[in-house]
């Protein structure tokens, strides 16, 4: 493991594929190994970071653009893979929100240049429970309709999908105030509501890629 003073492995680690340039199959395949769990069987290593960055160690990571997403990303995404099924999971959503929103505030957002950098950037404006929550979610649909937006013709049906999943949440937080799938792990009492919802299974983070997706990953694998 790198020096705690070094956030480049992590940014190494995130992002091992430049897609500047990429086919879509390409985005579908990073997209498909970030969001269904490729990265959790190389997490371990990465566990002491996770603890450095809870003690508050690497908040020298905050002084520039990558190193804020670093950290964003080793306080947000590793927790996710690293204690999946556990309350740990979430335990550093409050910190990682005010990290983010720091960064918005001071420019470092806007500094970033790679639509997935941005992506990371912002995912725990939308993972992190509590009473702004509806709103913060507002702002990610906000986000992703940009992206959308500005994505480049052959990638759109990637960053329509990445919409999709906002738009879902934000209906989900409306609804409930907050994830249920979480009452469980948290040892949360579900509403008869939630009962009803969490018995169909739908939930949004465990949804699948468009038909469209698989097609591509498969003509290249």
């Amino acid at each position: 493991m790198a020096s705690h003073t070094d956030w480049r492995e992590v940014y190494d680690f995130w992002f091992p594929v430049d897609l500047s340039e990429a086919d879509v199959a390409a985005h579908w395949q990073m997209l498909a190994w970030w969001m269904r769990g490729g990265a959790n069987a190389e997490l371990h290593r990465f566990a002491p970071l996770v603890r450095a960055a809870r003690a508050g160690e690497l908040d020298r990571w905050r002084s520039t653009p990558l190193g804020r997403l670093c950290l964003i990303i080793v306080l947000d995404q590793f927790p996710r893979g690293l204690f999946a099924g556990a309350p740990d999971a979430y335990s550093s959503d409050p910190e990682t929100v005010r990290l983010a929103e720091e960064g918005f505030d001071n420019g470092h957002y806007d500094a970033l240049t790679s639509p997935y950098e941005r992506f990371f950037y912002f995912l725990p404006l939308a993972h992190a429970e509590g009473p702004d929550h509806l709103e913060r979610m507002r702002r990610i649909v906000a986000i992703s309709e940009q992206a959308l937006d500005e994505a480049p013709e052959h990638l759109k049906p990637v960053w329509q999908f990445s919409l999709s999943q906002a738009r879902a949440n934000f209906d989900i937080i409306a609804r409930f105030g907050r994830f249920p799938h979480r009452n469980p792990v948290l040892g949360r009492h579900s509403t008869p509501e939630e009962l009803t919802y969490l018995a169909k299974g739908d939930f949004v983070h465990t949804r699948s890629l468009p038909a469209s997706a698989s097609s591509a990953i498969s003509a290249v694998g």
